[in-house]
């Protein structure tokens, strides 16, 4: 089926990346699944990752998130080093403790909700603002309360995650993240464990908040109309590389590599 078109407004693209790659590679044992990845992503860029399955997306997120050690390279985020610096010509780990502070500036949402049973919603919502931020446990609930209204889950406070559905549970991941007042906000394939009726709901909330903020966004996803409506950026992945990149009207009406155009015939 055909994608519909629509034009996101532009990011700033001046000054220092939001993020940038530098010769980044990530081996797992003899398997290389990124090799010489450059790129940047610029303050309130969107930039949604396609490209088949095992081409290295998630993995990409998960080094911004310091989920996975970098093998090699270096990844900058807001122009300083994430986990490594050069200096004097040499390859340096940096302090755990600044890489742990400058990740309070992302967030992330995983495609397994990942919200604590034993908490009701809103604890699960102020547990990182209250202990990472130090943010009083009142602030933190009042925004919590905002953001669960934000995500259409306001009756849902007092609920314990086993009792939502899919659907909401991944709306409360959503608020969670964003109590982190993030400037990056990291999404991995966010509605691939939902039932097909509840996707619309969760990809709803992400559209208004692509639509009303300027976070800075990194995604990966298989819905694609959802990927050309809040993209600035797509780039196709495939073997741990970047294939082609480009505004989501040229890569999905006029692809140019062979691969990108069998994958997206494949998916759409």
């Amino acid at each position: 089926m055909p994608l519909t078109e629509k034009t996101p407004a532009t990011p700033a693209t001046a000054g220092t990346p939001a993020i940038e790659f530098k010769d980044v590679e990530k081996s797992f044992g003899p398997t290389t699944v990124l090799k010489d990845l450059n790129f940047t992503v610029a303050p309130g860029e969107r930039v949604t990752l396609i490209g088949p399955s095992g081409s290295g997306k998630t993995t990409i997120l998960r080094l911004v998130m310091t989920l996975e050690d970098l093998t090699d390279g270096y990844i900058f985020v807001d122009g300083e080093p994430l986990t490594f610096e050069e200096r004097d010509g040499k390859r340096v780990e940096m302090p755990k403790k600044r890489t742990r502070e400058m990740t309070t500036r992302i967030g992330m949402v995983f495609q397994q909700f990942n919200l604590f049973p034993n908490m009701t919603v809103l604890e699960n919502i102020i547990e990182a603002p209250v202990h990472v931020l130090g943010k009083s446990k009142a602030e933190a609930s009042t925004e919590a309360k905002e953001l669960l209204e934000r995500v259409g889950l306001s009756e849902k406070a007092d609920a314990h995650p086993t009792r939502l559905s899919g659907g909401q549970q991944q709306r409360v991941a959503i608020a969670r993240a964003l109590a982190m007042s993030p400037e990056i906000l990291l999404l991995d394939e966010v509605t691939s464990a939902l039932d097909p009726e509840l996707v619309g709901d969760v990809l709803g909330v992400l559209r208004d908040i692509a639509e009303t903020t300027d976070i800075t966004m990194l995604l990966v996803t298989h819905e694609m109309q959802f990927a050309r409506d809040v993209s600035h950026r797509v780039m196709m992945f495939d073997g741990g590389q970047v294939l082609e990149e480009g505004p989501p009207d040229q890569i999905f009406n006029n692809p140019s590599h062979e691969r990108t155009k069998s994958f997206l015939s494949s998916v759409l």
